[in-house]
Order: structure tokens, then C-alpha cells, then sequence
């Protein structure tokens, strides 16, 4: 049986993975979130699943749960998350850097055989190249939360070379599905679109983004870790096909049937590049496939809320 603990496990990403890897009779899975934005009725109920309330950057809560169990694997996805909040909360998020130091501290000390590490697109902050390489592309936002998933990454390079400490980086670029909050983009645009009320779309709404479907995020997380792929390296997560926001409304809007219109309002002052578009070519050499295209994704959360 292989042991895996997940941080951030009742979010969004992080209760999906583990929703795949329970689909394996090989693996028991342990799942840390303190809540703060996480929510309990993500969770899996299955027998190989446990559940612990704790908070990664408070080390004696995590340091309990590391060292009563023999883990093999460490996926560290607990982060506050969410444009605004991050924004709103800049202390909170860089507390995250105490919750990095923690997990790698501790796999370090417990024997754990690789820590996957999720950064972010938004390391790369505004665009110097497009698409976005993980090797060519510099890093350079400002913002806190890019700069605490850039010190994790960095984290992650130190213990290797001090400890020998395995890991891998996701860079994920905009991750959607079922089970995601309804602060972010495509979720918020469904509710709102759903009640036929306006959507808000920031400045003209040409900045673009891509959009990566959980199944496509999480069948990759998988094929890495069990074919011994991306042994310290980093790989964006994420599609190649972008969209404007504009245009991210109008499909939403005609998938849903709704009566809702678009409410431009003032640019906000920080936090929206103008354009994110990662280079997939390895993401999509380990999958072997296409990924699923936006609007098939869109169909498939709309069918799976009404069920």
C-alpha cells in the first residue's frame, strides 16, 4: 500500500486528487486543511481515506500527523488562494512560506520519498514571452502569493541539494471542475449566470487566460507519480487554447441559457495580467492525448451540479 498525504485536501484540487488516486486500490490517502478555504463536503468518504483537521503552518500540528504516519508521498497543496483574497490578506499569504519550510522539514526527517510542490502561473506575473516556458520564461511577479510559491519552489531546490529531498513543481494555470468554489472565474460566471444576473467582467475583458479540466490536472499529477516522471522538475499545468474573459462570459452564458448580460467594471489596480498561456508540450507528452476542450469542460460541470 502506498501512503500518500495531501495538503490543501479539502480544496478543490486537492480533494480531486485524492478522488483519483482512492479509484486505485494501491494507495490510502490522508488529507490535512485548517478550512480556512477549504470545505469538509469535498472530502472522500472512503475507507483508505482519513481526514485531519490541521494547519501545515503551525508545526506541531503537522509535525503530529508527519511523524505518526510512514507517508511515501507528500502532495503540499494548503495555500490561501484566490485573486482577492491574496490581495486583501498579503501577511496571511506569506505566512504559507512557514507551512513550505514545514512539509520539507518534515518529509526530510520522515523518510518521504517525494514532495509535489503546487506553484503557480502566477510566478511568471506579466507575460515576456508567450507561451510561457517553465525553463525560458523569467520570473517575475511581485505580487505575495507569486512570491511565496516562488520561495517554495526555491524551497523545494534547497532541500534537494542540501537533503536529496525528490520533488516535482506544478505550475498550474487556471484548474476548473465540479467541485470548484464559486470565487473563481468559471464557477462565479456559471452561479451568476444560472440566477440570470450580470456578470462582472474587469476593464474591456480582452485579458486572457487558459483554462485546464480537472480530469486533464489530475490524470497527469497521476502518470507523474507512478511512472517515476518529472523527478526534480517543473511542469506548468495547464491547456494551450486561450480565451479572452469577454469571451469566457459569452460561451458561459449561451451554454447556460441565461438572461444574464455583462457588467464592465473599472480595471482592477493589481492582480489581473493582461495574458497567461503556458507552454504545455510536456504536460501534453505525458498524457499522450488532446485535452479536453473548454466548452466540453463547462458541458460537464453543468451536467454534473444538476445530477
Amino acid at each position: 500500500m502506498t501512503h500518500v498525504l495531501i495538503t490543501g485536501g479539502a480544496g478543490f484540487i486537492g480533494s480531486s486528487l485524492a478522488d483519483r488516486l482512492l479509484l486505485d486500490d494501491g494507495y490510502s490517502v490522508t488529507l490535512v486543511d485548517n478550512l480556512l478555504t477549504g470545505e469538509a463536503w469535498k472530502v472522500p468518504k472512503h475507507p483508505r481515506c482519513k481526514f485531519v483537521a490541521c494547519d501545515v503552518n503551525r508545526y506541531e500540528e503537522i509535525a503530529a500527523v508527519m511523524t505518526s504516519h510512514a507517508f511515501d508521498y507528500v502532495f503540499h497543496y494548503a495555500a490561501v488562494v484566490g485573486v482577492k483574497r491574496t490581495i486583501d490578506n498579503p501577511v496571511m499569504v506569506l505566512n504559507d512560506i512557514e507551512g513550505i519550510r514545514n512539509i520539507l522539514q518534515l518529509s526530510k526527517n520522515t523518510g518521504v520519498r517525494r514532495v509535489f510542490f503546487s506553484s503557480s502561473s502566477e510566478v511568471y506575473g506579466e507575460p515576456v514571452e508567450l507561451p510561457q516556458h517553465e525553463e525560458r520564461t523569467p520570473l517575475n511577479s511581485r505580487l505575495p502569493y507569486a512570491v511565496v510559491k516562488n520561495v517554495g519552489e526555491s524551497y523545494c531546490r534547497s532541500f534537494q541539494k542540501e537533503y536529496g529531498l525528490n520533488y516535482t513543481i506544478f505550475r498550474f494555470f487556471n484548474t476548473y471542475g465540479p467541485k470548484q468554489s464559486t470565487d473563481f472565474v468559471i464557477s462565479k460566471f456559471i452561479r451568476l449566470a444560472r440566477a440570470n444576473e450580470p456578470i462582472p467582467v474587469y476593464g474591456n475583458g480582452g485579458q486572457t487566460r487558459t483554462f485546464c479540466f480537472i480530469t486533464d490536472n489530475t490524470d497527469c499529477t497521476l502518470r507523474i507519480l507512478e511512472d517515476n516522471l518529472m523527478i526534480n522538475e517543473v511542469i506548468n499545468i495547464g491547456s494551450e487554447k486561450d480565451v479572452t474573459i469577454l469571451e469566457l462570459a459569452e460561451l458561459i452564458i449561451r451554454l447556460t441559457g441565461s438572461q444574464s448580460t455583462i457588467e464592465f467594471l473599472p480595471p482592477l489596480k493589481e492582480g489581473d495580467m493582461t495574458r497567461r498561456k503556458p507552454d504545455a508540450s510536456k504536460m501534453k507528452a505525458i498524457l499522450k492525448r488532446d485535452l479536453l476542450p473548454l466548452e466540453a469542460g463547462i458541458k460537464m460541470i453543468l451536467e454534473a451540479k444538476t445530477k
